[in-house]
């Protein structure tokens, strides 16, 4: 929720959740942080923490992740750390990368600036067009305290910026010709998973869905009315499919057009989301998958990433799940509310299934290693096809085919649906969390009353291959596979944001390697004219073996550099309804299409 600095936008029924909430200003003994954002085009966030009751030694810590399943070391930004004690300037030593300690008596203030620019969900930016904030990336936090209530105020905003978050408490009277904002959470945690967007963006909520929904959009090339139609649309359908939403007010954060800076991507929170996408085209995937994380990751929990531990790595066999069947689910989604019609479902599941068999890793890494592994995709040579498989695309698959059994196994009277309610039940409205992959299958059988071991021994666990052909026939559904032959370039470029183009990687045993061409080298000319802006499009339009003649630049010396272009051949698949089919497969394939199973009767009961 936000307060425009100029105005009050708030609906009489959110008001009076506020005026409960905001009724008392925060206790004295909160941990108060000061974010000043005054001078934006330095990128500097200058911050303050106010720790109170403090007595003989105080650790502070900066996370090492956040956001990703990386270790990016936060703390790297951080710069000019000093202590106050009561007013009087106190030593602060630095013990590690991460942890800084110092000892004293009363309140502590511990001020510092952290530099960032980088843009995109998973990441923290502040330049002359706006600010977006994941506090952990920012803020030190007292290991031993996280649990204590939290106050953030955000200055130095310019005028005519606003600032929103799912932590938003009000806006504080003008001090200066900068705005000044509030944000307060119940903890550490709870302040860290609320991201805020400051800049001159637009704002609207959605009143007619119970609980409320915000939206603030910073960007171009989207209509509201187009955005508030397809978010209510995937809203009230995960709303209905879970029995109700686990939250009092839900925000959106869009970067759309040029305000997503080439940052795809969106980042689930507990009771918002940061999505960023290139055009409105994209806004309904991305947003039907980070909204149904309300419930799977952010609240139907693996007891493998509990308790939160910012310092460390923290391994799951999970993600399959957490992240894969949430990509079923918002595929469905999408389908069962007339956002997709179904050929585009259909579409979608050939692309995955094309996807997961290209990687010769497919052979060999589960859907629980590859959950596992997580952490090392931050490396090019894991994210290489003979040596990973995602487990977005994995687990997606895996998602369709479970529901397919089970609706098989049931009559067609249980379902995929059945067992995400069944999770939410079961763990998250008990507070409990799960055990990965183990109470997923117990839950699906306790569902369906018939066991589901060998798909998880087989398909989960091992990394057998997938069987496609029989368990598709079972809804009406045939899988086809054809082969294309595709150019290529052998390396890979990027383009800054000046429009030069940086040779980035280089194949081996490519002609692009042969010819010399190394990473580093600026490309100067693309066929003695510029660089095509969308090189996936120019590549598709060409056949291999072409000549593509370029001039780069490598140091201070020019040079010229022929390549023949090179020649893939995939196998890509493609998902039919089949003709043949049964009527108890056409109601399964309906049954998937638009979320129904059939009635339990007498006899199947």
């Amino acid at each position: 929720m936000t307060l425009n600095n100029r105005r009050t936008f708030l609906g009489a029924a959110i008001l009076f959740l506020f005026i409960l909430h905001c009724s008392a200003r925060p206790s004295a003994a909160a941990i108060h942080y000061q974010v000043s954002i005054a001078h934006p085009g330095q990128h500097l966030f200058h911050v303050s923490v106010e720790v109170p009751d403090v007595h003989g030694e105080l650790k502070l810590q900066m996370a090492a992740w956040n956001a990703l399943y990386e270790i990016r070391d936060f703390s790297s930004h951080v710069q000019e750390v000093e202590a106050y004690a009561n007013g009087q300037r106190v030593p602060i030593e630095k013990l590690n990368k991460l942890t800084w300690r110092l000892n004293a008596t009363g309140t502590v203030t511990v001020r510092y600036a952290t530099l960032w620019d980088d843009p995109g969900p998973f990441n923290t930016q502040l330049n002359e067009e706006h600010g977006f904030i994941n506090p952990a990336m920012i803020l030190l936090y007292v290991p031993d305290r996280r649990a204590e209530k939290t106050l953030l105020t955000l200055t130095g905003v310019p005028i005519g910026w606003n600032a929103a978050s799912a932590s938003f408490v009000r806006a504080l009277p003008l001090a200066s010709r900068d705005a000044s904002f509030e944000f307060e959470a119940a903890s550490y945690d709870a302040l860290a998973d609320a991201p805020i967007e400051a800049s001159h963006f637009e704002e609207f909520t959605i009143h007619d869905l119970s609980p409320p929904v915000h939206v603030v959009i910073h960007g171009d090339g989207y209509k509201p009315r187009d955005v508030e139609n397809v978010l209510r649309k995937i809203c009230v359908y995960e709303v209905k499919l879970m029995d109700g939403a686990p939250y009092n007010q839900y925000t959106f954060i869009f970067h759309i057009g040029k305000a997503a800076n080439g940052a795809g991507g969106g980042m689930e929170h507990a009771n918002s989301t940061a999505i960023y996408v290139q055009s409105g085209a994209f806004l309904p995937n991305v947003s039907a998958h980070e909204f149904f994380h309300l419930w799977n990751v952010k609240r139907i929990r693996p007891a493998s990433l509990e308790p939160l531990d910012y310092t460390q790595e923290m391994y799951t066999r999970s993600l399959w799940f957490a992240e894969g069947v949430t990509n079923t689910v918002g595929s469905y989604t999408l389908v069962r509310t007339g956002l997709w019609n179904k050929q585009e479902f259909y579409l979608d599941l050939s692309s995955q299934i094309s996807e997961l068999e290209s990687r010769p890793a497919e052979q060999w890494q589960s859907a629980e290693q590859s959950s596992l592994d997580a952490w090392l995709e931050k490396y090019a040579l894991y994210n290489q096809p003979d040596r990973s498989v995602s487990y977005y695309t994995k687990g997606q698959i895996l998602g369709v085919l479970l529901d397919i059994l089970i609706r098989d196994l049931t009559e067609n009277q249980k379902s995929l649906d059945d067992v995400l309610r069944a999770m939410n039940n079961d763990f998250a409205k008990e507070g409990k969390y799960y055990r990965d992959s183990l109470d997923v299958r117990l839950t699906a059988e306790k569902v369906s009353g018939v066991s589901v071991d060998e798909f998880f021994a087989k398909y989960v666990s091992a990394a057998e291959p997938l069987p496609y052909k029989d368990v598709l026939s079972r809804a009406g559904l045939e899988l086809h596979a054809h082969e294309a032959v595709h150019a290529t370039l052998g390396f890979s470029a990027e383009r800054d944001s000046g429009g030069q183009w940086t040779v980035t990687s280089v194949d081996a045993d490519t002609s692009a390697a042969k010819a010399g061409l190394r990473s580093g080298d600026e490309i100067v000319l693309w066929n003695n004219s510029e660089v095509p802006r969308r090189l996936a499009r120019w590549l598709n339009q060409q056949k291999p073996g072409e000549l593509l003649r370029l001039r780069i630049r490598r140091g201070e010396k020019d040079e010229n550099i022929e390549l023949h272009l090179g020649e893939l051949r995939e196998k890509l698949y493609q998902i039919a309804e089949s003709a043949e089919a049964s009527d108890r497969a056409r109601r399964i394939r309906e049954g998937l299409l638009h979320g129904t199973t059939d009635p339990v009767t007498a006899h199947n009961r």
